[in-house]
């Protein structure tokens, strides 16, 4: 705790001998959008030559330290800028037990495999999510019940061709798992698409014959058509 008060202070008063405003040439090589991580962005604009950055559907106003230092108080952050490698690197400190953070810009249409999964562009929102498991296989980007919990929040949205989109690259990343085809079952089966949700069940069963979940809905499939 008062580490972090000495480097708010400090900070202050850095504040108080820099001008808010950005100059033009840094404006327009410090716009753009950062990956966060390795499916999400932090994007970085200006409004009246003042920095803002937008994260997670929130826009926060950093208080610059100096020319190419900003800091985030919502992320308890120093962001330092190097446009001239299109990144910005997060200032060293302890709680980062010497790891280093970047986060490089994207290129003009670049997008994360969450964006194109939100276009359903299954080929490549797939291709995004095999390049994040060939470059780290633990990412929780790429875990079976992150993108499983995605495919249902498309569903309670209404949204079934994202979700089915969503659960196949599942299932492409996981074939040998009996829980992807039962829920792209349930996703064919909120689309109306009963014929190709009892396929995708009794995939699920042949993986599992113990999976209870594909055995209850087959079986409430079969009394309905009773």
């Amino acid at each position: 705790m008062k580490t972090k008060l000495i480097l708010l202070l400090s900070i202050i008063v850095l504040i108080g001998c820099t001008s808010k405003k950005n100059d033009d040439n840094f404006i327009q090589n410090a716009t753009g959008r950062y990956f966060f991580n390795a499916d999400e962005i932090i994007e970085v604009y200006f409004k009246d030559k003042e920095l803002f950055l937008k994260w997670r559907n929130s826009d926060l106003k950093p208080l610059k330290v100096n020319d190419s230092t900003f800091y985030a108080r919502e992320l308890n952050e120093k962001l330092i800028f190097n446009t001239v490698n299109s990144r910005i690197v997060l200032a060293e400190k302890r709680e980062h037990k010497n790891e280093k953070f970047v986060f490089s810009k994207l290129k003009e249409g670049e997008k994360t495999p969450s964006e194109y999964l939100n276009e359903n562009n299954f080929e490549k929102a797939l291709a995004g999510y095999k390049t994040i498991r060939k470059n780290d296989s633990l990412s929780p980007v790429i875990r079976e019940r992150s993108l499983n919990r995605k495919g249902y929040a498309y569903i309670r949205n209404g949204e079934y061709d994202k979700a089915i989109t969503t659960f196949k690259i599942n299932i492409e990343l996981y074939p040998n798992s009996s829980n992807t085809f039962d829920s792209l079952g349930d996703a064919y089966l909120k689309k109306q698409d009963t014929l190709e949700a009892i396929n995708q069940y009794k995939k699920a069963l042949s993986i599992n014959p113990e999976n209870r979940s594909a055995k209850r809905s087959l079986k409430k499939i079969s009394k309905n058509d009773d």
